[in-house]
C-alpha cells in the first residue's frame, strides 16, 4: 500500500472506509467495506491473497475468501493506490503535467476570474474593516531589513477564522508590502516528508506569486531532487499555502512578491521521541540554506498553522466548559513560549505533552522561530552565530511575537470539537 488518508464514512445507509490518496494518482475517492478494510494492513509486498485471508481470520476472527482479496489488491492498483511501477508511472506523467502549466492554480478561483475576485476583496476587506485599526509600524520594516520578521497566521476556512487573519495581517500590513522574498513554510496535512517544493509559482484570484527559485536551489542542495519533490504533486491540493498565499497578495493590494512555498511534515518522530529536532543536521542545512539564499535582501517568514484541534471530529470527547478551558490554558503556555520567541521552549512544550492537543501548526512555528535566529545572524559550518550556540532557541537573538488574535471555531455541527488559532508576530 502507499499511504493513504483512512476514515469511516456512510454510503447509502452502509458504512464503508474511504481511501484518499494525497498525491491524487487516481480518480476520486475509493470505498471499502469494513470486512476487508484490516486486509489493507497486511498488503506490504510480502503476502498473497491466500495469506491475507488467513491472516485477516488468525487476527480479527473472521473468514474472507481469497478471490475478494485479490479482487481488492484489483482495484487498488486500478486506483494507484499500490506502490509498483503502474503508481509511479502515473505518479510521473502527472507530475510532468503539473510542471508543464503555467502556475498552481488557486483552488478559491481561476486568477481572470473577476467576478470571484472582487467577491474575495469585498470579504477579506470587511474583516480588515471590522479588526481594530492599526498605527504605522516602522519598527516591523526595520526588523526584517535586519531579517528579523515573520508571522502566524491561521490557515483555517475564512468563514471561521476571518477575524484573526485580519487582525495579523492588518498589524504586519507595512512589513509585508516592503518584502522583497516571501518564505511560506505551511502544514502538509498529507504528507510526512520534512520539506516538500515545487518550482512551480503560485496563482491567487489576485494574479501569480513567482516562485523564489534561488531558495529552491538552497533547499534542493541539501536534500536532493528526488527527496525534496518527492511529494510535489500534494502542492495541488494542499490548502495550508493557498488561504495564506491570498491573504499575502491581499494586502499587497495584487502586488507580486517573490515567495517559496515550501510544505513541511510533522515532527513526530522528535514529539515521541528523545531526540530533538534541535540536533537534526539536515534541518539545520536546510535553514542555513534558506538563509545565505536570502541574504541582504528584505525576508518575511510566514509560519502558515492552526493550534489545537480537539474534541470528537479529532477522535477524542466531546468538548464540555471544563475542556474548553483547559485547551485555552495549553494554548497560552504555547503562546507563552512564542512570546519569549524560543523555538526550543515551544517544542518543549508541545513535547512535554505528545502534543495531546493536535496542534497542526507545529512545524511551521517552529522552523519559522529556527529560520529567523538563522536570518538574524551570519551561518558558518560549525553551526554557530553572533557567538550564540545553534538550535538555543530564537528567544535568544532578542526575537519577541506579540500575540494579534485568538479564537476557538466549532469544528462540527454540534458543537463538540473546536479548532483553535491564532495570529502572531515575530520582531
Amino acid at each position: 500500500m502507499r499511504p493513504v488518508d483512512l476514515r469511516p464514512v456512510s454510503h447509502n445507509g452502509k458504512n464503508y472506509y474511504m481511501l484518499r490518496d494525497p498525491l491524487q494518482l487516481g480518480e476520486g475517492t475509493m470505498l471499502v467495506p469494513p470486512a476487508l478494510v484490516g486486509a489493507l494492513s497486511f498488503l506490504d509486498g510480502a503476502h498473497t491473497a491466500a495469506d491475507v485471508a488467513k491472516d485477516l481470520e488468525r487476527f480479527f476472527g473472521y473468514r474472507v475468501q481469497a478471490d475478494l482479496v485479490q479482487g481488492l489488491v484489483q482495484a487498488l492498483d486500478e486506483a494507484c493506490l499500490l506502490r509498483n511501477e503502474h503508481s509511479e508511472a502515473v505518479r510521473r506523467q502527472k507530475t510532468q503535467a503539473f510542471r508543464q502549466e503555467p502556475y498552481r492554480p488557486a483552488l478559491l478561483a481561476g486568477p481572470e476570474d473577476a467576478i470571484a475576485r472582487g467577491a474575495l476583496r469585498r470579504q477579506l476587506d470587511g474583516f480588515l474593516a471590522a479588526a481594530s485599526p492599526v498605527g504605522a509600524r516602522p519598527d516591523l520594516v526595520s526588523a526584517m531589513a535586519a531579517g528579523r520578521f515573520g508571522l502566524l497566521s491561521p490557515h483555517i476556512d475564512y468563514g471561521r477564522g476571518g477575524s484573526v487573519y485580519a487582525q495579523v495581517w492588518q498589524e504586519a500590513a507595512e512589513a509585508i508590502r516592503a518584502a522583497e522574498v516571501v518564505i511560506l513554510l505551511g502544514t502538509d496535512h498529507q504528507g510526512d516528508d520534512p520539506f516538500t517544493l515545487t518550482r512551480q509559482s503560485y496563482a491567487t484570484p489576485y494574479g501569480v506569486l513567482p516562485t523564489a527559485q534561488p531558495v529552491v536551489d538552497a533547499v534542493v542542495d541539501v536534500l536532493g531532487e528526488d527527496e525534496a519533490f518527492a511529494g510535489e504533486l500534494r502542492h495541488r491540493g494542499e490548502h495550508s499555502l493557498e488561504l495564506v498565499a491570498v491573504w499575502l497578495h491581499h494586502m499587497r493590494q495584487g502586488a507580486p512578491v517573490e515567495l517559496a512555498p515550501i510544505l513541511v511534515g510533522s515532527l513526530y518522530q522528535h514529539i515521541h521521541g528523545s531526540s530533538s529536532p534541535q540536533d537534526d543536521r539536515r534541518i539545520e542545512q536546510v535553514l542555513a540554506g534558506v538563509a545565505e539564499a536570502t541574504r541582504g535582501r528584505r525576508v518575511a517568514v510566514v509560519a502558515s498553522g492552526d493550534m489545537s484541534h480537539v474534541g470528537a471530529a479529532f477522535g477524542g470527547d466531546a468538548l464540555d466548559d471544563d475542556a474548553r478551558l483547559e485547551v485555552q490554558r495549553d494554548d497560552e503556555e504555547l503562546i507563552a513560549t512564542m512570546r519569549q520567541g524560543s523555538a526550543a521552549e515551544f517544542f518543549e512544550a508541545i513535547r512535554r505533552v505528545r502534543d495531546r492537543n493536535n496542534v497542526c501548526g507545529v512545524s511551521p512555528i517552529y522552523l519559522t522561530l529556527r529560520l529567523l535566529d538563522k536570518l538574524s545572524g551570519p551561518v558558518h559550518e560549525n553551526g554557530r552565530q553572533n557567538g550564540r550556540e545553534h538550535g538555543r532557541g530564537a528567544g535568544d537573538a532578542g526575537m519577541r511575537g506579540e500575540l494579534h488574535g485568538y479564537a476557538s471555531c466549532p469544528a462540527d455541527e454540534v458543537n463538540g470539537s473546536a479548532v483553535t488559532v491564532a495570529g502572531m508576530i515575530f520582531h
